[in-house]
């Protein structure tokens, strides 16, 4: 799993090497400043928008990678059995980042 980080104004999704291979992607680098909204996801799996395109998808396990939507991308780090924030943008590259975290709730209020 991806670790999302936080240091001065970046928002970072640091992927370790077997991730960036299997998202197609490397790490993810945001301004805090082009974040819209947080959404914390009960069901991590269950919170991808669109169809994998390119990406790993493991039905009901795993889905990594880039998902697309009526002109809309988001970038998906989420495993089976973990909650996932989702993490609304403007201004870059995907419209939003899901992500699964442990405690989805601290890292939200941390957001704003």
């Amino acid at each position: 799993m991806g670790t999302l980080t936080v240091t001065g104004s970046t928002l970072r999704l640091t992927l370790s090497t077997w991730e960036k291979v299997g998202a197609l992607h490397g790490d993810v680098e945001v301004p805090l400043s082009s974040i819209r909204a947080v959404e914390v996801c009960p069901d991590g799996p269950s919170a991808p928008r669109g169809i994998r395109a390119p990406g790993l998808g493991v039905p009901g396990g795993r889905k990594l990678g880039t998902w697309r939507s009526r002109g809309r991308r988001e970038f998906v780090d989420v495993r089976r059995g973990q909650p996932a924030l989702r993490i609304e943008l403007s201004g870059q590259p995907f419209a939003a980042l899901v992500v699964g975290v442990d405690d989805p709730e601290a890292l939200a209020r941390r957001l704003g």
